[in-house]
């Protein structure tokens, strides 16, 4: 990996750069503050002054994860127009999109997520299922999505764009398929 240059006053935003580098090319335990530190050619302890420890650098990761998520599903979203059901595809759409590119960051925006004390991530993360659910209870009082719950359909649709991402990230579908899964995965909660 190259080194991310570093200017006065956005370490704290070259350390989160850096450590996403290091997840996707070598996992998240090869992150840590000490070897983010070297690579952005600062002390270190440069990176204590933004982050506490490894674990707050992974939560700030997940939060920053979440927020990129959220951003690009809701420019998805209002590219798609006015009918709900090209609203939900242009979701899911963007959703695949980014889980197929940075699977390793969603798994640890997930993990990260259900981590105890850590509200910032979780907060994150409620905004893209909010965002999601909103979806779902538009297309059920249009009729053009199916009723009942929305906790548990937002649950299904992202446990479905999720498991499409996983199957196409790892080889085990054709990633020319992509579109016709989101297609037939869109199609189940059709009204």
């Amino acid at each position: 990996m190259t080194g991310v240059p570093y200017h006065h006053g956005n370490l704290r935003a070259v350390l989160l750069v850096a450590a996403e580098q290091t997840l996707r090319e070598g996992g998240i335990d090869e992150i840590s503050l000490r070897d983010l530190a070297r690579r952005s050619g600062v002390s270190k302890s440069a990176p204590n002054r933004h982050f506490r420890d490894r674990q707050a650098l992974l939560a700030a990761l997940a939060v920053r994860g979440f927020e990129r998520l959220d951003d690009e599903i809701t420019q998805a979203v209002a590219r798609a127009g006015d009918v709900c059901a090209a609203r939900v595809r242009a979701a899911a759409a963007a959703f695949v999109a980014f889980a197929v590119r940075d699977g390793a960051l969603l798994e640890l925006m997930f993990t990260m997520a259900k981590t105890e004390g850590r509200s910032d991530v979780g907060t994150a993360a409620e905004r893209v299922f909010t965002r999601l659910g909103a979806l779902i209870e538009e297309g059920q009082a249009s009729g053009e999505l199916r009723g009942g719950d929305t906790t548990r359909l937002k649950l299904l649709l992202a446990a479905t764009l999720q498991g499409i991402a996983t199957l196409v990230a790892s080889g085990r579908v054709p990633a020319e398929l992509t579109d016709d899964l989101i297609d037939d995965a869109v199609a189940l909660f059709r009204g």
